[in-house]
């Protein structure tokens, strides 16, 4: 998120669309927390990780939502948003501090709205901008990607719940929203037996699709302690028990959309059209062959 850059001194600098100067539904970070971003920002990127954007003020209700904004709105947005990572050094005043190894304007393609809100009046922006793709949709099925308004479409996805009969999507919050009732700070006693069974829902989609359609799978995660931090160790656990795997590549939605761009068509036309689940009749090395 931009203003995760943006000193709280300086939030008169923030003009979100349809809501007053400097107001954020999330909070600014302190000074500390800033210096700690930039810190593990630049780590981050320089060990591979793509860097995308949240937009900034995460409005979700009222009428301010992202979910009402116009085309130009969302670009005012995301020019507000390159301009706090850009330019994070007059805004902070902190000259003695090292800059970013990158240029964001050129790192940014894609991101995801606030509470997955937007998308349709977002994806004209995005593409204007000449993002490669948007990661807004909601309870995506575990099946192969297409583009949206000329951007690739990766949404998060909906996966085996264990011990219900319903899904979840692929995101911490919402497995927390169905073990502690949106609530961050649950039962203590219940923590292991949630932790387990996040992990057993990324997993299970992760099987799901390596099995059959081998369709790419997505997880969502805030980096937050929520219940004593067990998203985060079943974020972990389940990559690990991932990487490794036979045909398994764990990359950037980037380096993703840098593959699907050099595919056949025709054969992701077909890949498309397998179900969730459902693997090729006759197997793999037939099913190809007939798309090409």
């Amino acid at each position: 998120s931009g203003i995760y850059l943006l000193p709280e001194s300086r939030k008169s600098l923030y003009r979100p669309p349809n809501n007053p100067v400097g107001a954020s539904d999330i909070g600014y970070l302190t000074d500390a927390h800033i210096k700690d971003t930039l810190k593990y920002v630049r780590q981050a990127w320089l060990e591979g990780h793509e860097l995308g954007t949240h937009f900034n003020g995460h409005f979700c209700g009222g009428s301010g939502s992202v979910g009402n904004w116009t085309p130009a709105q969302w670009e005012n947005e995301i020019d507000q948003a390159v301009s706090f990572v850009t330019e994070w050094k007059s805004n902070s005043g902190w000259k003695d501090l090292e800059p970013l190894p990158f240029d964001y304007r050129k790192e940014l393609v894609g991101g995801r709205t606030p509470c997955l809100l937007g998308q349709d009046n977002l994806l004209p922006t995005a593409k204007k901008l000449g993002w490669r793709y948007d990661a807004s949709s909601p309870g995506g099925r575990q099946t192969w990607p297409g583009k949206r308004g000329g951007v690739w479409d990766l949404p998060l996805q909906a996966v085996p719940f264990p011990g219900h009969s319903f899904e979840v999507l692929s995101m911490d919050y919402n497995i927390l929203a169905n073990q502690s009732r949106n609530s961050t700070n649950g039962m203590p006693s219940r923590y292991a037996g949630w932790r387990r069974q996040a992990t057993d829902a990324y997993l299970s989609g992760f099987r799901r699709a390596h099995e059959s359609n081998r369709a790419p799978f997505f997880i969502g995660n805030h980096f937050e302690q929520w219940n004593g931090g067990i998203y985060m160790d079943a974020v972990e656990e389940a990559l690990k028990s991932m990487a490794g795997k036979k045909d398994v590549r764990l990359v950037s939605f980037r380096q993703f959309c840098d593959w699907l761009d050099v595919q056949d068509p025709k054969i992701l036309t077909k890949l498309r059209s397998l179900e969730v689940g459902q693997s090729p009749a006759g197997g793999w090395n037939a099913f190809l062959k007939g798309a090409a």
